[in-house]
């Protein structure tokens, strides 16, 4: 079968490799039905920050169905629809126990500690699995994974009804938040993006309005008072200070993107505010809600697609989204399209 493996930064090769034997007590064989490229992958390529084996099969964002189940897995059959969890948590740590996995001691993620699933077939542990409807398109469900991630986002900052909300970026996360919003809250969103087109993009798939970083352009848009809460799904050092200084007193700012750099931030500006400055890594126990959420964002989920791949395209596409040359939001990659009914 072809896979997609890393062996270093800068090395990721399309190979003819062995298909999975058969699983083993607890684990999972599953046929690839469509995968997403995620930003963590393109970085993990391009520092090598994360590689803990070579090779490895990259990707963490995933759906396919089971082909086989080893000993003592009741919970599926051959024939279903799943989605993988990418986190690989210890289930032992004083975190897991407190049902906190995604801050486990020695979490990994699949593709880096294991074989992930930018391959025809895979093998996973069941608890890695979440089943969801034969019907969701197998593009749709590969989101599931970052769509569980910026839900997690949302709910850290837990913002009151009807108040308006700031996102800084227009990435998948930012953009699969505004998403989220103007599905789940009432308040006005607003998104910002050094990228016009693709904040653009978002603006009219999720009805949120394009604002810069600047004070005037969120004044304008609101037509009132700045805003108590934003998320930052960009990482950029002076994008998350420009969020500081925007915020009203009372409000918290989460932070979700992968940072490129150190803040050097005034402690009081945090306490005379009283402004939150909150983590949010992965997701808790959102994964299966999200996979619950998907049928009713599909059609604005399929818009934000940026381009759909085969598996041999995968290294080219990791050039042409490291060069910022993406229109949209989630690059696909599906394994054998005839082979799948939705």
């Amino acid at each position: 079968m072809k896979a997609a493996r890393l062996y270093a930064a800068g090395d990721l090769r399309v190979e003819d490799v062995a298909a999975p034997a058969e699983p083993e007590q607890g684990w999972v064989r599953l046929k690839v039905a469509a995968a997403g490229i995620c930003g963590s992958d393109l970085h993990n390529f391009r520092t090598g920050q994360w590689i803990s084996r070579s090779p490895s099969t990259a990707g963490h964002e995933f759906a396919g169905v089971v082909m086989a189940v080893g000993e003592g897995v009741r919970e599926f059959s051959p024939g279903d629809h799943v989605v993988a969890d990418s986190r690989y948590w210890c289930g032992t740590c004083a975190n897991c126990r407190a049902s906190r996995k995604n801050v486990c001691e020695t979490l990994g993620f699949l593709g880096e500690v294991c074989d992930g699933g930018f391959a025809e077939e895979a093998v996973l542990p069941a608890h890695l699995l979440v089943r969801h409807d034969a019907a969701l398109d197998p593009r749709v469900a590969a989101m599931a994974e970052p769509v569980a991630v910026a839900l997690h986002a949302v709910s850290r900052i837990n913002i009151p009804r009807g108040e308006p909300v700031l996102i800084a970026g227009c990435g998948p996360i930012g953009g699969f938040a505004a998403l989220l919003l103007s599905h789940l809250h009432d308040g006005q969103v607003l998104v910002a993006d050094r990228n016009a087109a693709r904040a653009a993009l978002v603006a009219e798939v999720t009805g949120a309005k394009t604002v810069d970083l600047g004070k005037a352009s969120v004044a304008a848009a609101l037509g009132g008072p700045p805003p108590r809460h934003a998320l930052d799904a960009t990482g950029s050092v002076p994008a998350i200070m420009a969020l500081v200084d925007l915020l009203a007193g009372g409000g918290t700012l989460g932070l979700v993107g992968i940072a490129h750099g150190r803040l050097d931030l005034d402690p009081n500006l945090l306490v005379e505010r009283e402004i939150s400055l909150v983590g949010c890594h992965v997701y808790a126990d959102e994964l299966g809600e999200a996979v619950g959420l998907l049928p009713a964002i599909q059609p604005q989920l399929l818009r934000l697609i940026d381009k759909e791949i085969g598996i041999g395209d995968i290294p080219a596409a990791y050039s042409r989204l490291l060069a910022g040359q993406s229109a949209g939001l989630k690059t696909i990659i599906r394994m054998a399209p005839e082979g799948f009914s939705r």
